[in-house]
């Protein structure tokens, strides 16, 4: 029996929409053209060389690897404990902080950004550096609680309780016999909640400053004045760099069971 060509040709073209912006990016980024352009009409490493050289992108780069991992260790010490009460406790009004607790992950990212720009000038006055933790760790909050959640979910309670009959307290049952039983969990938060910070935009668009900006926002500036290669570089090197670390988390933790 002939198979339908309709399904294959709409598979070809969702893949084409999807993945052809990445393969004009990577393709450009090797051009040796001076100014961006596609298909291009030579072969370059220099615009990799120059990704390295600019000093502004590597400085960016360590801003964003620090409150990257300064909001996502922060997020996991908040959310884990917030996680671990939604899923063993019931109590009144659980629904509604389950999703007080996600309002982050739902409400429009620039919206975040300037209500917590507003807060941090008229209220609380705080760095730029110190802002812009802030707002990743609140945006990452709701990442580790739904990820740590979904992982306790799957961890059988009567193991802790049978902990708890023995003899231990519940504290130190929690990192004696859940924490391990949910490690898997907690290292897939931590990479999901990381990437997503790394990547951000609409929160750091607002929160950045003089002498403060983090990578993605700094490739944005460069782009105002250049329309070299160079960002198509930087593009490609940060595109392997997050599908290495999700298929390596993806195939040693299966991270998809998590979310």
């Amino acid at each position: 029996m002939k198979q339908p060509r309709f399904p294959a040709v709409l598979f070809g073209l969702t893949l084409v929409f999807l993945l052809g912006p990445f393969v004009v990016i990577l393709l450009s980024s090797f051009s040796a053209d001076s100014i961006m352009r596609f298909p291009p009409s030579g072969f370059s490493l220099e615009w990799y060389q120059k990704v390295f050289n600019i000093r502004m992108f590597r400085t960016t780069f360590w801003i964003s690897l620090k409150t990257g991992l300064a909001a996502t260790f922060t997020a996991l010490a908040l959310g884990v404990p917030v996680a671990y009460a939604l899923v063993r406790y019931s109590f009144r009004g659980k629904t509604a902080l389950e999703v007080f607790f996600s309002s982050p992950a739902i409400v429009p990212g620039l919206v975040i950004g300037f209500s917590l720009l507003r807060f941090f000038i008229f209220v609380t006055k705080v760095p730029i550096g110190m802002g812009l933790y802030f707002g990743h760790t609140a945006i990452l909050f709701p990442y580790a609680v739904r990820v740590v959640s979904a992982s306790l979910r799957n961890f059988d309670p009567a193991v802790e309780e049978a902990a708890v009959s023995l003899g231990s307290t519940r504290l130190h049952t929690f990192f004696a016999v859940v924490v391990p039983n949910v490690r898997s969990g907690l290292v897939a938060a931590f990479i999901l909640a990381f990437i997503t910070s790394f990547n951000n935009v609409p929160i750091s668009l607002f929160l950045t400053g003089p002498g403060v900006a983090t990578l993605p926002i700094q490739m944005l500036v460069y782009m105002e004045y250049y329309f070299d290669p160079t960002i198509s570089a930087l593009s490609s090197i940060i595109i392997v760099f997050t599908i290495l670390i999700v298929q390596g988390a993806e195939r040693a933790l299966g991270i998809t069971n998590y979310l």
